[in-house]
């Protein structure tokens, strides 16, 4: 197989081979490998690169915004938990009084804090 070396791709598209090996381990682009295993990137690549650029220009996003949204894609079960969060409106416990909701609350934080 052709392509360009990992250090002629990150000196062609712009990005370092260290941003390469992260786009790679996200999902965001797949290099070929050589019979040695060093990545390969052919025309195919360094098209998926440029756009890729030119998306996170176009919409100022980042590039881990970018690799999130390639999970949700091969996700269902993330996509739908993100989707039900984005849809869910906070809500009291029927047992919490409105004057102790937010005690209730920085207690729960404290305790989720104190268990990482």
């Amino acid at each position: 197989m052709e392509g360009l070396t990992i250090n002629q791709a990150a000196q062609t598209t712009g990005w370092s081979p260290r941003m390469l090996r992260y786009v790679e381990r996200a999902g965001l682009v797949t290099p070929g490998r050589s019979d040695s295993g060093y990545r390969l990137y052919g025309p195919a690549e360094l098209q998926r690169l440029r756009t890729l650029k030119e998306l996170l220009s176009r919409f100022g996003v980042g590039l881990s915004d970018v690799a999130f949204a390639a999970r949700m894609a091969r996700s269902p079960e993330l996509r739908d938990a993100v989707q039900g969060w984005l849809a869910a409106k906070p809500r009291r416990p029927d047992d919490v009084s409105a004057e102790d909701w937010l005690r209730f609350e920085q207690e729960k934080h404290e305790r989720l804090l104190a268990a990482a």
